[in-house]
């Protein structure tokens, strides 16, 4: 007699390859189009569901896991980031929790490098330029931007993602410096040539360049604060391609506005802070819409991730990719 099959629930649409072979694996129920579920959905896809498959979109918090079916024994996140669920509820009701790490570690890092020369060098403004009709041709003083080498970069995080950002700085020849919870190793750091700071403040007030790199957690939210932002140099530039949550994204606007700061790369945004519009509205700030890990290649690994917790899950033993309380 056939073994049933799991049914799962997939929040958002996923590439076509992934969605085909979850649905030769498992009862799968996709949404009809592109589109965040609504509150009501989410509840309705957790009383139902053996597995739900959510994104960073879908908020799955204490009240929501309240409201799981007893059915409901593993939600097997698209993506590294679990900071939209929470995992000590889940736990506490039996729930497994699992994510997909180091698929996008080297995309993020390609997107942060890209951030940062977008920046110094100005691009979206000469892109502008070059698109608009009165563009007069090249001239000695337009668009001066800056030389990233020699600059100093301080990294926010330097675990995966913050490594891979360390070894293309290096190729740019930028110096390398670093922030960690942890202190890497001694034979890491010399093959990075990263310099360690036990103190932020200190780190923050010497670099040109920042990147943030670590997640969002408890201890990270405004890691980046008003005063912290107000330590950094005015000439410095900001790049964010982790969580929105961890700058004080209103202090940074009005920074950046008030030129106490010289330009900000942000791929991620503090949604509940409502100051993107702010953001948009300068001139030394480049926003794109959160696509660090965009790229089919990512994204299909992710699927595959996904699949493969899932699988261990249904056939008996724990998630390869199991989310614990306090892991990040």
């Amino acid at each position: 007699m056939p073994t049933q099959r799991l049914s799962v629930v997939v929040t958002r649409r996923l590439p076509e390859r992934v969605e085909a072979r979850m649905a030769e694996l498992f009862d799968v129920t996709l949404g009809p189009r592109d589109r965040a579920m609504t509150r009501g959905e989410l509840v309705e896809a957790m009383r139902t569901a053996d597995v739900l498959v959510p994104n960073l979109r879908d908020r799955i918090d204490n009240t929501l896991v309240a409201q799981a079916g007893p059915n409901l024994r593993l939600i097997a996140n698209y993506g590294a980031g679990v900071d939209h669920i929470d995992v000590a509820t889940c736990r506490q009701r039996g729930i497994l929790v699992s994510n997909t790490p180091d698929v996008v570690t080297e995309d993020t890092a390609d997107m942060t490098m890209a951030l940062i020369l977008a920046v110094t060098r100005r691009i979206p403004e000469g892109l502008a330029r070059m698109q608009s009709a009165d563009w007069e041709g090249w001239s000695p003083n337009a668009l001066l931007g800056g030389r990233i080498a020699g600059r100093r970069l301080g990294i926010l995080g330097m675990g995966r993602i913050g490594q891979a950002v360390a070894r293309r700085a290096n190729a740019f020849g930028m110096q390398v410096h670093y922030h960690n919870r942890k202190r890497l190793r001694e034979e890491t750091e010399s093959a990075l040539a990263a310099t360690y700071w036990d103190s932020i403040d200190q780190m923050v007030s010497r670099v040109d360049v920042l990147s943030i790199n670590c997640p969002h957690t408890p201890s990270t939210f405004h890691l980046l604060n008003a005063r912290r932002l107000k330590l950094m140099k005015p000439e410095a530039v900001i790049v964010n391609t982790s969580r929105g949550e961890v700058i004080d994204e209103p202090a940074l606007a009005r920074m950046l506005k008030a030129g106490e700061l010289a330009g900000a790369g942000l791929d991620v945004f503090d949604y509940t802070a409502d100051s993107t519009d702010a953001l948009r509205a300068l001139e030394n700030v480049v926003l794109l819409p959160h696509m660090g890990s965009a790229t089919r290649e990512g994204r299909a690994e992710m699927g595959e991730k996904v699949i493969i917790n899932i699988k261990t899950f249904a056939d008996g033993h724990r998630p390869p990719d199991q989310v614990f309380p306090g892991m990040f």
